[in-house]
């Protein structure tokens, strides 16, 4: 029976990937875990493999083949012991800075530890034997195989980033006897450039090319010309999170836009995303990008998309100044089409009901000029940004680790290097009082400001776009950790924040807002810091959230889906549905 390539998808990726980076020497070792792999290049003319048995003199046969050649050169073993064999050779390799691809193959990890024959544990490796460890596990849906492809090429790359120097794939097999398969799958390669790069990939002639900013420090006015110099010459826009500080031209408010579940956006999911920036909530405000150039000194394989194709290792001044040197601007047909969209929903905003949306879309034109905003994560972020701040402000997330546990003390840390600044903050309850010990902190100085949303829990665990919530029951029990701290009492803030001489102010509805807030926003520095504590309804702001997303409803739109569902599910059950597309 005529013999291809295995079954196995995680291994066709990676024989893909070794013909897609031009890899082709293998030096393979016998047994039976690697059989996928080795019985697979053995069929494929495009490899030249050399047989040895004894797995420390395979290793440095490698050596010297990729001394000789000045390429990678692969090696491939069985389980068990074999691959303990290899550490000789790849300490070599990493002192003398050798490209050597070892892939060692293993079963499944769950059998680590479980007293299977052959199974050892290659999770952890010496410091200085490989670059790189990687392992490709089994490929059960498009999640594995995507982080598949992104770990290879990632391997791959380290082979020549920051000087040559050995690598490691840990391929897990099924032992599959299946040999059938006669054409690789497309896989798909990731390129990484430096300043040093002889050429630099084009820029097509993309309908679409946004340039997505995530969480930034504050930019100077070198970068921001560039980046609005790119836009005119590529007919771009900028798509930024609300922390980004991008106050170019060219940036895109489009959160609300993408949030609307009932409109057909034609401006979104653009052909070419260039991502910049760091951890991000909001950084797919734009949609998906068909493709994406990530650009970041790391070099690292960043992939928030899946549609990672090239990793610029430079700084942003250099990346905008090399594609745009020399170049005419254009029409911004784009930017003029996103407007328009932005346009669109925002002259049909709702009545919103008193909730934290509606606290930010009063407030956030108000705060002064100058000053530091600091966000909470999840309800903060995302209520706050879809209304704008004065250019002159600074936002700021911690959305690094993207926990709830030291919003307020960041901000503490933060006024202490500027008392004539405001520095502003607003959390939520179950983030104010886990970090409440910090209002105690003899260093808070009077340019503090706290806004408090207490909603009494977890708010976020209620919202109607938190599908998993409505499949527990007693959601407050433990999940959205309702019944704490006073269940919205309302003296127990008053008196913390008042004993430790904050000046307190509180509100429970528009009216008692309307009155107080603009004490609260007061541009010069007052007597004394200040906690601000609104008192919202859960309910409410579910109501908000739902009203903010269904502003348009675009009957094609509505058609669409529901002709969609039809096709998947059939008549019988669209009844039941309808309800939720009306």
């Amino acid at each position: 029976m005529e013999q291809f390539y295995t079954s196995e998808r995680n291994v066709q990726i990676v024989i893909g990937l070794l013909k897609a980076h031009g890899i082709k020497r293998i030096v393979a070792s016998p047994g039976s875990t690697n059989v996928t792999f080795v019985g697979s290049v053995q069929q494929d003319p495009f490899f030249e493999i050399y047989s040895c048995v004894d797995e420390r003199s395979a290793s440095y046969m490698a050596v010297g083949i990729a001394l000789e050649t000045g390429e990678p050169c692969v090696l491939s073993c069985t389980g068990a012991t074999a691959s303990r064999n290899y550490f000789s050779a790849l300490t070599e390799s990493f002192y003398r800075k050798i490209p050597i691809l070892a892939i060692t193959s293993t079963q499944e990890p769950s059998k680590i530890g479980n007293l299977t024959p052959q199974v050892i544990d290659r999770s952890v490796q010496p410091n200085d034997i490989v670059k790189i460890s990687v392992q490709a596990q089994t490929v059960k849906d498009k999640e594995d195989e995507w982080d598949v492809m992104r770990k290879v090429n990632q391997a791959i790359l380290e082979l020549d980033h920051h000087g040559k120097g050995p690598v490691h794939i840990d391929l897990v097999t099924r032992y599959s006897n299946d040999f059938s398969i006669k054409e690789l799958p497309n896989v798909h390669k990731i390129m990484r450039y430096t300043m040093e790069s002889k050429e630099f990939p084009e820029i097509k002639d993309f309908a679409k090319i946004a340039i997505y900013v995530g969480s930034h420090r504050p930019w100077n006015k070198s970068l921001t010309k560039l980046v609005d110099r790119f836009c005119e010459v590529y007919n771009a826009v900028v798509f930024s999170d609300t922390v980004a500080n991008y106050t170019g031209k060219y940036r895109m408010n489009y959160t609300l836009v993408n949030s609307q579940r009932e409109m057909e956006k034609e401006c979104n999911n653009p052909d070419l995303a260039i991502h910049i920036g760091d951890m991000s909530d909001e950084i797919g405000k734009g949609g998906v990008p068909k493709h994406t150039w990530r650009v970041s000194e790391d070099g690292l394989l960043s992939d928030r998309f899946h549609t990672l194709d090239n990793v610029f290792e430079m700084s942003e001044e250099n990346f905008f100044d090399h594609y745009t040197k020399g170049k005419e601007a254009v029409p911004m047909t784009y930017y003029e089409a996103c407007q328009k969209e932005i346009q669109r929903v925002y002259s049909k905003l709702p009545e919103i009901p008193f909730s934290h949306i509606w606290v930010a879309s009063k407030m956030s034109k108000d705060i002064p000029q100058n000053s530091v905003f600091h966000l909470g994560i999840l309800s903060p972020l995302r209520s706050w940004s879809y209304f704008d701040f004065d250019n002159t402000i600074e936002l700021s997330c911690n959305q690094g680790g993207f926990g709830i546990d030291g919003n307020m003390s960041t901000l503490v840390g933060a006024s202490q290097l500027n008392k004539s600044k405001l520095y502003f903050v607003v959390v939520g309850d179950l983030s104010f009082f886990y970090d409440l010990n910090v209002l105690g902190n003899r260093h808070i100085g009077e340019n503090i400001r706290i806004l408090l949303i207490n909603n009494s829990l977890g708010a976020e665990f209620h919202l109607f776009k938190q599908k998993n919530s409505t499949y527990v029951k007693g959601v407050d029990r433990f999940i959205s950790a309702g019944g704490h701290n006073g269940c919205q009492s309302p003296v127990l803030v008053k008196h913390i924040a008042e004993d430790l001489g904050f000046e307190y102010l509180t509100a429970s509805s528009k009216t008692e807002f309307e009155h107080l807030y603009k004490r609260f926003v007061t541009p010069t520095i007052t007597e004394r810091p200040m906690i601000f504590e609104v008192f919202t309804k859960v309910e409410d702001e579910n109501q908000a959230l739902y009203n903010l997303w269904h502003i348009v409803k675009d009957t094609n739109w509505k058609q669409e889906m529901k002709d969609t569902i039809k096709g998947v599910i059939g008549d019988s059950t669209v009844k039941t549905i309808k309800k939720f597309i009306k």
